[in-house]
């Protein structure tokens, strides 16, 4: 009896703290993709000109990275939120997080590196227990 106390505490703690780090680091990146568009998704004359500029990554267009960069920050946040394919979203914006850091802003890995330490336990050990992910898993046969 003590043991399955032991582990069920444990459980809702570990799935607490990975509730905490979804709800986290969802809106660091929702509200990047936000300053990118305008209305509702519409790409903003200044982002395309970023992404030719500062952004500028070595295999991608500008407009293609522009959209490919607004859509996965406002998608993948959304996700974490609900707890949906948790794993990939999370793996989805811990790899922009590695092409911020490497192509556009090198010396900003303090901040990049919070901001894996929030997605990797995602990708490591999924949403937890309060989330769709875990709803649907319960229902499978």
């Amino acid at each position: 009896m003590t043991g399955r106390l032991v582990a069920t505490v444990q459980g809702r703690r570990d799935s607490a703290l990975l509730l905490l780090a979804r709800l986290a680091i969802a809106p660091v990146f929702f509200l990047s993709g936000r300053t990118k568009v305008e209305g509702l998704f519409t790409l903003t004359d200044s982002t395309i000109e970023l992404f030719r500029t500062e952004y500028a990554l070595p295999l991608l267009p500008p407009v293609v990275a522009a959209w490919a960069a607004a859509s996965a920050e406002h998608l993948f946040p959304i996700l974490l939120v609900l707890g949906l394919g948790t794993r990939v979203a999370a793996l989805g914006l811990l790899g922009m997080t590695t092409v911020i850091e490497v192509f556009v802003y090198p010396d900003a890995w303090p901040t990049h590196l919070s901001w894996a330490g929030l997605l990797v336990p995602l990708l490591v050990q999924g949403a937890g227990r309060y989330s769709l992910d875990a709803r649907f898993a319960s229902r499978q046969p």
